[in-house]
């Protein structure tokens, strides 16, 4: 379903290309034979280049006197193994693990890129693979009554832990000088956006483009003389545990995943999003009121869907074309939203619509649920338990328990700059206009 241009892929990946071509010419006209000449051009060999990545990292951790912890210098993976320099890999993925953790814990973390032998778009991905009650001790009984019988609720403290990512670079001096922060919040929003797929751009703006945007240089080798040879844009994060959060955490654990995917830079314009599953591309449309428009604009919406290990996740990303007017500018379209209706269990009629709207004053603004109850929607209800919302830039994103979609679903969008400017029907065929009740027309999404 994806129609987008598609380079050279994630981490590690080479391409194969190889030719080998002879070229002659030759001419003449006589009585007995013809004069000829041959010149060969023989042996001919187009070698292929190569993309790959590595990511070095620095992470340290502060549990005041229970532990500290921090990565060993050089330390980088490749191959989705870790490796320290001048020693090899160890064969192993980089897992960090936290135990006994308390509210006024912290951490931070640095990641760096070396992209080998050719420039690369690159992208964050990333996911929230467990939140876990593990039970419940009994000062948190009586602070979370969530945890059920005998404790197997879904845990609180992937809300409960903060999380920071932002550009960053070397300050000289052992330490960064932090850039433009790119996603923050509760871990389970920072992880819903990464899952969405969060573009980098080389130059640390957290408002580039999404197409064309500066690319990370290509280097002729990971390390110089035992040091990194990295491009100058890092990647931070910080993470803490207030020392607000309560009893509700005790026994509680995450687990989550950070990845990074380099995607070759030529005959490429860095839109393709390899950290989701499918792509739909849908243009705005200044006409459709068959009429000049008070405020239009350029631009596409690009609808992903990425099917996850516990939740089913949809983003819009909003690309506009740098006029200065942004469809989910509230400062240039003051009415401006995007309901979107999913039919979950793929029978021909939506289930409910995820809205949106910041002027609405929904209940989880700006995020708002709406049941279809036999063909009426009622007043904007909280988002219901285990799903989840986040604008992260011009991208909208709705995480979906897997227990209330099927991996065969239908989605309908319709972002609307409250008829100021253009709208971006996702649909099928967006001439019939529409339609919030029969899914009939909507997209088909499948895993």
């Amino acid at each position: 379903m994806n129609d987008d241009k598609i380079g050279l892929s994630r981490r590690k990946m080479l391409v194969g290309l190889g030719a080998v071509g002879v070229a002659s010419a030759g001419a003449g006209l006589g009585t007995t034979a013809y004069f000829n000449d041959t010149e060969t051009f023989a042996n001919n060999e187009l070698t292929a280049g190569s993309l790959d990545l590595f990511v070095h990292v620095d992470y340290s951790e502060d549990q005041g006197n229970y532990a500290q912890y921090s990565t060993e210098p050089g330390t980088y993976v490749d191959g989705n193994v870790v490796g320290i320099e001048g020693q090899g890999s160890t064969g192993d993925p980089l897992s960090i693990r936290v135990s006994d953790l308390k509210p006024g814990d912290s951490g931070e973390g640095e990641f760096c890129f070396s992209i080998v032998d050719n420039p690369a778009y690159m992208w964050m991905c990333g996911e929230l693979t467990a939140n876990a009650e593990n039970g419940q001790s009994e000062p948190e009984m009586d602070d979370d009554d969530t945890g059920g019988d005998p404790g197997d609720g879904t845990g609180e403290l992937a809300d409960a832990m903060q999380v920071t990512v932002s550009y960053c670079t070397d300050d000289g001096d052992g330490g960064n000088d932090i850039g433009d922060e790119i996603v923050s919040g509760s871990l389970r929003d920072v992880m819903l956006a990464l899952r969405a797929g969060v573009p980098l751009s080389s130059d640390g703006d957290a408002n580039a483009p999404l197409a064309d945007r500066p690319t990370f240089d290509g280097v002729t080798e990971a390390f110089t003389d035992g040091e990194p040879n990295v491009d100058e844009q890092c990647v931070c994060f910080t993470w803490e545990v207030p020392t607000s959060v309560e009893n509700e955490i005790q026994t509680d654990s995450v687990m989550f995943d950070f990845e990074f995917y380099a995607v070759q830079a030529r005959h490429n314009d860095g839109a393709h999003n390899p950290c989701v599953d499918e792509t739909v591309v849908t243009a705005y449309d200044n006409d459709w009121k068959g009429q000049t428009l008070g405020n239009p604009t350029e631009g596409n919406v690009y609808t992903s869907v990425s099917f996850g290990q516990n939740q089913t996740v949809l983003s819009f990303a909003f690309a506009d074309d740098g006029d200065g007017v942004d469809f989910l500018d509230t400062a240039d379209y003051s009415s401006t939203n995007l309901p979107v209706a999913v039919d979950a269990d793929d029978d021909g009629t939506h289930d409910w619509q995820l809205i949106w709207q910041p002027n609405a004053g929904f209940p989880d603004a700006p995020f708002g649920y709406q049941p279809n109850n036999g063909g009426s929607y009622g007043a904007a209800e909280p988002l219901p338990a285990g799903f989840s919302a986040v604008k992260v830039g011009n991208t909208i994103v709705f995480g979906i328990p897997n227990s209330d979609i099927n991996p065969t679903f239908r989605l309908l969008g319709y972002g609307s700059t409250g008829g100021e400017g253009p709208i971006a029907e996702v649909n099928v065929d967006p001439s019939l206009g529409p339609d919030f009740y029969n899914s009939a027309n909507a997209i088909e999404f499948s895993d």
